[in-house]
Formats: C-alpha cells, structure tokens, sequence
C-alpha cells in the first residue's frame, strides 16, 4: 500500500455519516473515509451479526470493543478482543466475521 496525497488532517468519527450493511443476521453500521484507494472504516456490528457473504479483501483490522470471531473458509476461527488486531491480504484467505455480543472496529483496506 502507498498513501499518496493524503495531507494532514484529524477525524471526528461522530461527524462522520453512517451507512447500514445488513448481515445474514444482525448489522454493520460503518463510518467510512475514502483516500485515493485506501478505504479507513469504524464499524460497529450489532449483537448476533453474522456476515452475508466470505470476503477476499484485504484488512488490517482493529477491534477497539466487544468480540468478534472471524472464521477462514477453511474452517479455522480466530477471536479477536480490544485491544488485538489482525491483517490479511487481497485474496489470500477468504474470511467472514460474527459476534453474539457485538463489536467496535477500526478497518483499513
């Protein structure tokens, strides 16, 4: 990743709209900021979300509350609480999130 033409500037993430994503159960509330090609979320899932689809983007993921589980297609889960973080790349293992208590991230991708 190259962050290009990006000048200094601080986020007032509550100023920032939010859009709703439904997942299969639950939903993503995100607050989004577009740079060039670099995507900078605060997500917030609602208890009992469940993800909609397997996603192949690229990640680099903060949970800043709650718990999420995140499972790999191939079945492994890793669980994620404040404080830990986890980063993937563009189409390098297909991935979906859940959490029965919901969750706080912060996202770039």
């Amino acid at each position: 990743m190259k962050m290009t033409d990006i000048p200094f500037a601080t986020t007032d993430w509550s100023k920032i709209e939010k859009t709703e994503h439904k997942g299969e159960t639950g939903c993503a509330y995100w607050h989004t900021q577009q740079f060039g090609d670099i995507r900078v979320r605060m997500v917030e899932y609602t208890p009992g979300y469940l993800a909609d689809h397997w996603c192949s983007k690229g990640h680099i993921l903060f949970c800043i509350e709650g718990e999420l589980v995140t499972e790999l297609k191939d079945g492994r889960e890793f669980i994620l609480t404040p404080g830990m973080s986890y980063q993937v790349a563009d189409n390098a293992e297909a991935h979906r999130s859940h959490t029965k208590t919901g969750a706080k991230l912060f996202i770039v991708d």
